[in-house]
């Protein structure tokens, strides 16, 4: 498990700083957020520090999942499996561009009961050119060749 000491997550792991813990696992913490956005807002976050989702090992992310789901369900998130109604955000944020405000991997699961209250997104959507996608799809297929092959 790596840590931080001026990391304000690692420190709500250690217990330094108190916060309303909702699960803990041996790779896996949860609590709720004291900004929320909604009610039952709450951040799931490893126990190894990492900024980016790519600095946490694998072992580490298997263990976060299981445990949004849980929360979920606890949140009784999961009463409504119809496309409207009730529903719910999972968000993960890498890098002070892409909104990140600590620089420790976290999740936000956000209840989205109504209009005013959770996660508000917009989404800037570009109109496709498919020539071009097929060019950048094609390098990103030699991109996971190459590190396949490179695992062997």
């Amino acid at each position: 498990m790596s840590s931080n000491a001026s990391c304000i997550f690692c420190k709500i792991i250690k217990g330094e700083i108190p916060s309303f813990k909702l699960i803990e696992t041996a790779k896996t913490y949860s609590f709720l957020d004291i900004q929320p956005t909604a009610k039952g807002h709450v951040l799931i976050i490893p126990k190894h520090h990492g900024a980016k989702l790519h600095n946490i090992p694998d072992d580490y992310l298997s263990d976060l999942l299981p445990v949004v789901k849980r929360l979920a369900r606890v949140l009784k998130l999961d009463e409504n499996n119809s496309p409207d109604g009730e529903g719910y955000n999972v968000l993960q944020n890498n890098g002070r561009i892409a909104h990140q405000v600590v620089d420790h991997v976290h999740f936000h699961l956000i209840p989205k009961r109504d209009d005013k209250t959770g996660l508000i997104v917009g989404w800037p959507a570009e109109e496709t050119n498919f020539p071009k996608l097929e060019e950048y799809y094609n390098e990103l297929k030699k991109e996971l060749e190459k590190e396949e092959s490179e695992k062997l």
